[in-house]
């Protein structure tokens, strides 16, 4: 995906391009989770959708949910998605940020 360090920089406009496609590929990352979250606590609390998006939105953001779960299956899915939340974003910002930092050490 990315040149050896052997090979010339890439040009701009290919470059351009892989962070286009990084940036594309992060933000399907966290539209899939946040679709999981809201999913979780549709099913497991109950919630109407907009709640629900909000619940999953405010935990994948790091703020954490504005609800607290009432169900033990509801407790459980959020203690599983506060933890995958935290990691997604993680994930999320290396692949934004792995175009930039392979041409910064290129």
């Amino acid at each position: 995906m990315f040149e050896p360090r052997h090979e010339p920089l890439a040009h701009r406009a290919r470059f351009l391009r892989r962070v286009t496609r990084h940036a594309l590929g992060a933000a399907l990352l966290l539209f899939v989770s946040l679709l999981i979250g809201v999913w979780g606590y549709w099913y497991f609390e109950g919630l109407e959708a907009l709640d629900a998006f909000l619940n999953a939105a405010m935990l994948l953001g790091g703020m954490g949910p504005l609800e607290s779960p009432h169900t033990t299956g509801g407790k459980i899915f959020a203690g599983l998605y506060a933890l995958y939340s935290g990691m997604i974003v993680l994930v999320a910002a290396g692949v934004l940020l792995a175009p930039v930092l392979h041409r910064f050490l290129h």
